[in-house]
């Protein structure tokens, strides 16, 4: 993905229980197609309808996926570059704009999950630019594909599931697009994530993290989740920057959520 989609592949891990993995894997994508048919008979014993595996069965291998994944750099940046790189004074004083645009939207979800607007709006413009730019990229076919390599099959597998479930209830398409590791929606959510944590933010009775209310209260309801203390701080060495790391393992992009976080705030 671009630099506004990107590392959070290797963050969000999933709670979904599954069977011993038996679906083999391989670096090239040469057996793909006999994959498929192997993991769609285990994604049904983990309890995918039609749908899913309709969706599994269509997908195709995503050489713009594996390229991506063996080609994230960024990690590698000082914090200094890093925030030069995602744009980081544009991103404060856009989440300034849109917290004092729509104040009463904000201090809801502060409200309802005890985080503040600065760390959403900082994970929402580091993510996608404010939804600037979801992804280009098949999500179930990004997800199958990382599922299928074996640099990190059991990482994604999850993910996998999530997705396909995601498809039975209607809450994303077999045609749904996000980020190259299948990160998808406002915020970029791992399927099994998504899945997990997904939250009706606008009252409409659906989960759809390609609308903006939703994905926030998502995001929200996952950091309260993973241990979110209310009123407490959120920089280095207070109580709420360990659960920053449960969004992204990357330490400058922990840095840059809770320094921007801060500056939006302010």
């Amino acid at each position: 993905m671009s630099l506004l989609s990107r590392f959070a592949a290797i963050t969000l891990i999933s709670t979904f229980p599954f069977a011993a993995q038996a679906a083999g894997c391989s670096d090239t994508g040469g057996k793909y197609e006999d994959w498929k048919s192997e993991m769609a008979a285990e994604a049904k014993a983990e309890g995918v309808g039609k749908r899913g595996i309709d969706a599994l069965l269509a997908t195709s291998y995503s050489k713009a996926t594996i390229g991506a994944d063996r080609n994230q750099k960024s990690f590698k940046y000082s914090l200094e570059k890093f925030l030069n790189v995602r744009g980081a004074d544009t991103i404060i004083a856009q989440g300034r704009s849109r917290k004092a645009k729509n104040p009463d939207f904000y201090a809801s979800l502060e409200a309802a999950y005890g985080v503040p607007a600065g760390v959403l709006l900082a994970i929402h413009g580091m993510e996608t630019g404010f939804g600037g730019f979801m992804g280009d990229t098949n999500v179930v076919s990004a997800i199958a594909t990382l599922t299928y390599d074996c640099r990190r099959s059991d990482f994604f597998r999850p993910h996998l599931i999530g997705a396909l479930k995601m498809v039975d209830k209607g809450m994303i398409s077999a045609k749904t697009v996000g980020a190259k590791h299948g990160e998808l929606g406002h915020t970029q959510f791992l399927p099994g994530n998504a899945y997990a944590y997904g939250v009706d933010g606008n009252g409409d009775g659906k989960v759809d993290l390609y609308n903006q209310a939703d994905a926030l209260a998502t995001t929200a309801n996952y950091l309260r989740k993973k241990g979110w203390k209310p009123g407490k701080g959120y920089q280095e060495g207070e109580p709420n920057f360990a659960v920053i790391r449960e969004w992204n393992a990357a330490k400058v992009y922990q840095q840059a959520i809770a320094i921007m976080g801060a500056k939006i705030d302010g």
